[in-house]
């Protein structure tokens, strides 16, 4: 018979590794046929599972006391193994305790907690599980008692409970047990209305493990939580005196080998482009002496090829990664091992964090809209309608504007969706704007392309909407454009700093965009985004640790949270007879030097 595949992937692998462990030595009694027991454990290894069973039993029959004890249990967990709970329970039925050594009482704690489940009764099979508490195990035993107590709080309706027993080992799993568990607290946590797992999730503290789990299972439903602003007030690169009296930039941590990879060519080959563009502008920028050696890896159009471009540059010696750009690489590059300290330059597709010590960056429609929304909550304004084009990044910067402003105490009034073919927005003004207040209470989000926004807001004009308008960075095309943007006048938006407005420590954009033709247009963002990744790798270990610190950044302020995730505080700018100019209440500078504390 092969093992069941009633048998969880994780508990699976636990099992097998418990049981190559149990083995190794025999228990004290009548002696018995030593090799029998071998080729009883040979049957279980071939997944002649019945059989092994079995002999097992035959050998327990022939046994006294505790070998007969140990060969009961053995049968028992080989018919578990098999999936047949049942007659595991009647093979361990008359084994006692005293009997066993080593490991095994807690492996038939284990298995009657198991038993217990498959019978409904979680709270014995917790009472069980409680009682292993402080006793020392292996891994593979301890990682069992986890998952099982993880099963038994599923079962008694406490599914919070469950998803945090699993999310504390998640750091200790690897491959498809990861793979499993990870989908487990997802399902457990997926399985209650939004609503709970919002207010479950203000309850918790803004480094606590579960809030990331909580967020992958609020985005499958649709939902998310409210963002946590950057409020960072402290630059990094502190000049501090070290005992001798030198002066060293806290947080400064030297590069030696840095490693690029991008999608060289393909359908990505232009976003690619900028973003290496403006990667090697701040590394020549940078002072001669702290420049480390660079090399550039072509991360294909497939995580097996960006996981390849990673092994690639690690073996040449890389000790920093920066990359790969698509969503899938990064989420299966995040499974792997990781020797050298990533950079990622997007969100994994999966929602997970970036293993300890390394960091996600990514240009996110959601920070675009949440800011958004604390713009206008804090102009007083409490009442917004939504107007966005209908594809996934604007629908996320409405999700995004929506949580936020409705956290915030906002009232959204009404919403709707623009296709690319319509040109007439009457109906879809209408709907989102008839109940909208007038300035200074009403105000309007919008999310959507140059070409949509600039045929939108004119007809907001003549439809008598009046309350301000404020969008995303996707508004605007990159560059002054005077006769097509006229029609956006007095629209607020949020955005890289570095388009209109010198950022200290950056190139100057209008001396680079004379000189890099990806650092004009849709790139110029892109162009920003590689210069700021190249900005953050000498400070990222500090940042993963302080996260008061920040970065002025091109893109914007940027910090890093406790989960290694990057963060942008944006800047904002207002259109002005034409011209996208910074707007009151944009970010600040910091100076371009350290300065001395």
């Amino acid at each position: 018979m092969s093992v069941s595949r009633r048998l969880r992937p994780a508990v699976l692998a636990v099992l097998l590794a418990v049981l190559a462990s149990a083995c190794s030595t025999l228990p004290t009694g009548r002696p018995v046929d030593a090799g029998l027991a071998d080729r009883a454990e040979q049957l279980y290894r071939d997944g002649q599972l019945d059989e092994s069973a079995n002999l097992f039993l035959n050998l327990a029959e022939q046994s006294r006391a505790d070998a007969a004890a140990h060969y009961r249990l053995r049968a028992a967990e080989v018919l578990r193994d098999a999936g047949r709970l049942d007659a595991a329970a009647q093979a361990i039925a008359d084994v006692r305790r005293r009997r066993l050594g080593g490991d095994e009482p807690l492996r038939l704690d284990l298995l009657d907690a198991e038993i217990a489940l498959s019978r409904g009764d979680a709270a014995h099979a917790l009472d069980l599980l409680n009682r292993t508490d402080g006793i020392e195990a292996s891994e593979a035993l301890q990682l069992r008692v986890y998952e099982l107590r993880a099963r038994a709080q599923t079962v008694a309706g406490d599914r919070f409970a469950a998803a945090r027993t699993r999310a504390a080992i998640d750091a200790r799993l690897s491959g498809a047990d990861r793979d499993h568990n990870r989908s487990e607290i997802i399902d457990t946590l997926s399985a209650l209305e939004p609503d709970a797992l919002i207010a479950r999730a203000e309850t918790l503290q803004p480094d606590d493990a579960l809030l990331p789990w909580i967020e992958q299972a609020l985005r499958r439903r649709g939902s998310m939580l409210p963002r946590q602003l950057p409020q960072a007030n402290r630059p990094v690169g502190t000049l501090q005196a070290d005992d001798s009296g030198a002066l060293h930039a806290e947080g400064y941590r030297p590069l030696r080998q840095v490693a690029l990879l991008l999608p060289v060519s393909g359908p990505l080959g232009g976003v690619a482009q900028s973003i290496r563009d403006g990667f090697f502008t701040a590394y020549f920028a940078d002072a001669s002496e702290q420049r480390p050696s660079i090399r550039v890896y072509d991360s294909g159009d497939t995580p097996a090829a960006a996981v390849a471009a990673y092994q690639k540059a690690v073996a040449d010696g890389a000790d920093h990664v920066v990359g790969p750009l698509q969503r899938e690489s990064v989420g299966e590059l995040f499974r792997q091992p990781l020797p050298a300290r990533v950079l990622a330059l997007n969100h994994p597709d999966s929602g997970e964090v970036p293993p300890p010590g390394n960091a996600e960056f990514g240009l996110l429609p959601d920070a675009e809209g949440a800011q958004a929304a604390q713009r206008m909550i804090e102009r007083g304004i409490v009442s917004a309608a939504v107007i966005a084009a209908k594809t996934d990044w604007a629908e996320r910067a409405a999700l995004a504007f929506r949580t936020q402003f409705e956290a915030a105490g906002g009232r959204i009034v009404g919403e709707s969706r623009l296709l690319d073919n319509e040109v007439n927005y009457r109906n879809a003004i209408t709907q989102a704007t008839a109940q909208l207040a007038p300035a200074p209470d009403g105000g309007v989000f919008i999310s959507m392309r140059p070409q949509q926004a600039r045929l939108l807001v004119p007809q907001l004009q003549i439809a008598g909407v009046t309350a301000p308008v404020f969008g995303t960075s996707h508004i605007y095309s990159g560059d002054p454009n005077s006769g097509f943007d006229r029609d956006l006048n007095q629209v607020e938006f949020c955005d890289a700093p570095w388009l209109s407005s010198p950022v200290p420590g950056r190139p100057d954009r209008g001396n680079i965009s004379n000189q890099i033709a990806s650092a004009n247009g849709v790139g110029a963002r892109l162009f920003a985004f590689g210069m700021d990744a190249y900005a953050l790798l000498p400070y990222l270990g500090w940042m993963l640790q302080h996260s008061d610190q920040y970065i002025d950044g091109a893109t914007g302020q940027l910090t890093a949270d406790s989960f290694g995730r990057i963060h942008r505080r944006l800047g904002w700018m207002r259109f002005e007879n034409g011209i996208a100019r910074p707007a009151q209440g944009v970010l600040s500078s910091v100076p371009a030097a350290p300065v001395m504390q």
